[in-house]
C-alpha cells in the first residue's frame, strides 16, 4: 500500500515546485538580458549579459591616448563596474521577490 502525503504537504510541494519553475524562468530571462555599462561621456561601453558574460566593448578613438594609458584603464573599469551594478540591481529586483522570505 502506497503512503499518501497529507493534503497540506501536497499543496506545499506543488507551490514549491511552481516557485522553483518561476525562479528558473526569471533567472533565464535575466541571463539573456543585455546590460550596457558606460564610462564618462560614453568613451567606453561594456556590454554584458545578465550572467556576467562580456559580449562587447566599444572604445571611442579619443579615449586612446598613448601618453595616458591609465585613463583608458580607468574608463574600462568604470564601464565594467557600471554594467555589474546594473546587473546586480536587476537581479535583486527580479529574484529578490523569491528570496525575500528566506
Amino acid at each position: 500500500m502506497k503512503a499518501q502525503m497529507p493534503g497540506n504537504m501536497q499543496n506545499m510541494l506543488r507551490q514549491a515546485q511552481k516557485l522553483q519553475k518561476e525562479m528558473t524562468q526569471a533567472q533565464n530571462k535575466l541571463n539573456e538580458t543585455t546590460f550596457v555599462g558606460k564610462a564618462a561621456d560614453e568613451m567606453v561601453k561594456a556590454t554584458f549579459t545578465g550572467d556576467h558574460k562580456l559580449k562587447d566593448i566599444t572604445i571611442k578613438p579619443e579615449a586612446i591616448d598613448p601618453d595616458d594609458p591609465d585613463m583608458l584603464q580607468d574608463l574600462i573599469i568604470m564601464a565594467v563596474n557600471d554594467a555589474m551594478q546594473q546587473i546586480a540591481q536587476q537581479t535583486q529586483k527580479t529574484l529578490g521577490q523569491y528570496t525575500s522570505g528566506l
